[in-house]
């Protein structure tokens, strides 16, 4: 397929809002499309050139893309400044520089392939002189393309295409690419589940078919299964009824890991450890305690799911979820390694020596995990209760709250490990701070646009800030505008991240009432932890509900924007909160 033909397609794509014709859109070009070429197709139509655990970025920034488009149009770069102020969106300024200046030397039989090498290659410059050279490279890219494909070339490396769909909607367009329904949406999920690259699985779909290609797929080492996530429920008789027996375990306030381990098969004895947040982000260097993991299993080969949680030194106690986070940081690593300490609490296998152990149930997959490590400090397995009475979950809880731990988690024994919150295998039942007024948890939200403030906010470059909760279908509806509760440092933090973040235009998938027009939109990225006093409904943010008092609690870079909060458990902490 050309660079062209594909355009054709995003140009389609960006002109609807309706989810149901991006679907059939995305399942003609996927038609269209030939097996070796069919995953490239996808991850560029997501605005990527690989699922999130292969870390490809480009760190090509908006500033560095305006010298791009001066030199592949042979202008000031300043011209380009000024047309972006007014258009706000870098791609439609190429495309009308480029038309401007009756760019001929193009060529339309450029293939999808071989634009997506060049990307990549572009993305893989690192060192001395890489910001010049992926300019270069960039610009005589732009110069082999026609005005419109230059649209969307340049939207890619700074992370704004803004189609309006996510690797969800790729999932219901392989479905009707072959069924002309989403009749199979529901198979492919669950082998995406457990296979979490869409691209790769496009490619199985467009080769075998859907039964064939999501058959007995397995977990394999080095690619992030999606995690188990636990309910909401705040009583424990409750909790026993849609459960029967349970595990009571401790909920600490750590930053959740997948450890992938494999013990090495050749002669240069490296063995294969990585660590996956639960958006499937690579943090294996962020955490060099890690690669020790063999000294202390009895296996070849294991996927464990577990939370990372640092230790405060000086007090001899656990860390709270920020300063464990502070891990993260990409620069001086072991300095930070030795200012926080930290150990991983396992308390689920996945896989072990070439089985999946995830349609076991739970009670087995904790006996196969307690023999699995040697006595160590390190890697340290939960503790557990049994119990089918609420009292003994209540007193777990208290226990755990004077220990100074987040609470517990009740988990049904005899349970699979299914992704997300799906049926009540796991619930948690966390302290309800009295900051936190009378709503049971905190919520996941996605920041969609910002105002800049007055006074000393301004200075800060926001004054408030407007987020949403997430529809089944991929659409973000507002919750609250967020103005207090933030200190200076957050403020700064927040202006940093948003202005990377900006665009000309509300995204479509975005639903907000007039009355909540940020001055600024951002793409669909950044995820944060809010905490509130309770929820009350309302007529005017699009989710039906607005968060009262709101304060932000964390940044969530451990979470992408299809793990934040829904809608529907919006609804249920609404109702959990008037028992």
């Amino acid at each position: 397929m050309t660079f062209f033909e594909l355009t054709k397609y995003l140009e389609k794509l960006e002109k609807t809002s309706s989810r149901l014709e991006i679907t059939q859109i995305l399942a003609d070009l996927f038609k269209k499309s030939k097996v070796d070429e069919i995953d490239r197709i996808v991850y560029l139509t997501l605005g990527s050139l690989a699922p999130n655990y292969r870390g490809m970025v480009f760190n090509i920034a908006d500033k560095i893309m305006l010298q791009i488009i001066a030199k592949a149009c042979g202008i000031d770069a300043g011209r380009v400044r000024e047309s972006y102020k007014k258009e706000g969106d870098l791609g439609v300024v190429t495309e009308k520089l480029l038309e401007s200046g009756k760019q001929k030397n193009f060529s339309s039989k450029i293939t999808v392939g071989e634009i997506y090498e060049e990307l990549f290659q572009i993305a893989q410059d690192e060192g001395g002189g890489s910001v010049d050279r992926k300019i270069d490279q960039m610009a005589r890219l732009l110069g082999k393309v026609d005005p419109l494909s230059a649209r969307y070339l340049v939207r890619i490396p700074v992370g704004k295409l803004r189609l309006g769909f996510s690797d969800k909607t790729v999932i219901d367009a392989l479905s009707w690419m072959e069924t002309g329904s989403k009749v199979k949406n529901k198979i492919i999920s669950e082998a995406y589940n457990i296979l979490p690259d869409v691209g790769l699985l496009a490619k199985k779909v467009r080769r075998e078919g859907i039964d064939k290609a999501c058959e007995n797929v397995l977990p394999i080492v080095g690619i992030p299964v999606l995690p188990m996530l636990a309910q909401r429920l705040k009583s424990p008789t409750e909790m026993i009824e849609k459960m029967g027996k349970v595990y009571v375990e401790p909920k600490f306030d750590g930053l959740r890991v997948l450890v992938h381990f494999q013990k090495s098969k050749d002669k240069s004895g490296h063995d294969l450890v990585k660590a996956f947040t639960r958006n499937s982000n690579d943090v294996t260097e962020m955490f060099p305690e890690i690669l020790r993991v063999g000294e202390f299993i009895n296996a070849g080969a294991v996927i464990l799911d577990s939370e990372a949680v640092g230790m405060d030194p000086q007090m001899k106690l656990l860390a709270d979820f920020q300063t464990t986070m502070k891990r993260r940081r990409v620069h001086q690593i072991d300095l930070t390694a030795k200012e926080i300490p930290l150990r991983f609490q396992i308390f689920d296998v996945l896989y072990k020596d070439g089985e999946s152990l995830m349609d076991r149930p739970y009670k087995e997959r904790r006996n196969i995990l307690e023999k699995l490590f040697n006595d160590n400090k390190l890697f340290v397995v939960d503790e557990k209760v049994e119990t089918s009475d609420p009292e003994v979950i209540n007193e777990q809880y208290r226990k755990r709250i004077k220990e100074g731990l987040e609470g517990v988690i009740v988990k049904k024994i005899d349970a699979k490990y299914v992704a997300g919150r799906t049926g009540w295998r796991w619930v948690k039942m966390k302290q309800e701070e009295q900051s936190q007024g009378k709503l049971s948890d905190t919520v996941d939200a996605v920041v969609m646009g910002y105002t800049l403030g007055k006074g000393k906010r301004a200075g800060f470059g926001v004054g408030q800030f407007l987020v949403g909760v997430v529809e089944p279908s991929g659409n973000i509806k507002t919750l609250t505008k967020i103005g207090t509760g933030l200190t200076d440092e957050q403020f700064k933090e927040l202006a940093k991240r948003l202005t990377k973040l900006k665009i000309g235009q509300k995204p479509k998938e975005y639903e907000a009432h007039k009355n909540y027009t940020p001055d600024f939109w951002v793409v669909p990225k950044l995820v944060v932890e809010l905490a509130g006093d309770d929820l009350t409904k309302s007529p005017t943010h699009t989710s039906g509900y607005a968060l009262r008092f709101p304060r932000l609690v964390n940044f969530r870079d451990d979470k992408s924007v299809s793990q934040a909060t829904t809608v529907g458990e919006v609804v249920k902490l609404f109702k959990l909160q008037r028992k």
